[in-house]
């Protein structure tokens, strides 16, 4: 195998969002049998959804240590919520026959941001890891967002391919929020000089939603890495992204090329 690509399961993709720790089964085997069907080394980074950030909400853990409020509870069920989450997205990689290795980062990541500290752990068949509570040095915790984990494995991994966000719902950026879109109003190729209107679930996430995930191609792109932001509930039109192939959904430049 030569040559590596990132992929993110996006939380909302993988979860249904609005019901406490509800995962969407029949959309994470569709995504491992495209695995299945890849032939280079994969990194897949999922995000949290529905088991991760109603109760990261809830206790205000993005926020660090609160006096007065009994966050380590709430640290705890999130990391606990994110292991049951991980666990089901390993073993349907498992149930398709790959090879996986996970390393939930709360046992190996400090700090939050795209800076955070931690060396990345890899493997040589399928490396999965997940947007996680993690310790922090200034606020005692925080959260440790999937796409600043994609940020750095694009980065910092020799002979990276392209970075992948598969989201749920959408083809890739619009321009109007999603209820309002029409099939024009997909920006097929963005760059940070460029606006939207991208919808933040605010009383849900709390990592940044499609805004976070724009920011963060964007650096990665400005690297030399290939940026795509896709519909993940189309499983072929993922296998092309991952290929290199042409694919419809927001390719990401850094605005400086």
């Amino acid at each position: 195998m030569s040559g590596t690509v990132i992929l993110k399961w996006g939380g909302g993709l993988i979860t249904r969002k609005s019901n406490l720790c509800e995962a969407n089964y029949g959309v994470i085997d569709s995504l491992s049998e495209i695995c299945r069907r890849f032939d280079k080394n994969l990194v897949i980074i999922h995000g949290a959804g529905s088991f991760g950030h109603l109760k990261a909400k809830k206790y205000r853990l993005a926020e660090g240590n609160i006096p007065g409020i009994d966050q380590n509870t709430g640290v705890k069920e999130v990391r606990n919520d994110m292991l049951e989450l991980n666990s089901i997205v390993v073993k349907s990689l498992q149930n398709h026959g790959l090879s996986v290795m996970t390393y939930p980062p709360h046992k190996w990541a400090t700090g939050t941001g795209p800076n955070f500290s931690g060396e990345l752990p890899v493997h040589e068949g399928i490396t999965v890891v997940y947007g996680d509570v993690v310790d922090d040095s200034e606020k005692g915790f925080g959260i440790l967002s999937g796409d600043d984990l994609m940020f750095r494995y694009a980065t910092e991994l020799p002979n990276v391919k392209r970075a992948v966000f598969a989201i749920g719902g959408v083809d890739g950026i619009l321009r109007v929020p999603p209820e309002h879109a029409k099939p024009e109003d997909l920006i097929e190729v963005w760059s940070p000089q460029m606006e939207f209107e991208g919808e933040h679930a605010s009383d849900i996430d709390v990592t940044g939603g499609i805004g976070l995930k724009a920011a963060r191609g964007a650096m990665i792109a400005e690297k030399g890495v290939d940026v795509l932001i896709i519909n993940g509930e189309i499983p072929e039109r993922v296998l092309s992204a991952i290929n290199g192939q042409s694919v419809k959904g927001t390719r990401i430049v850094s605005g400086n090329s």
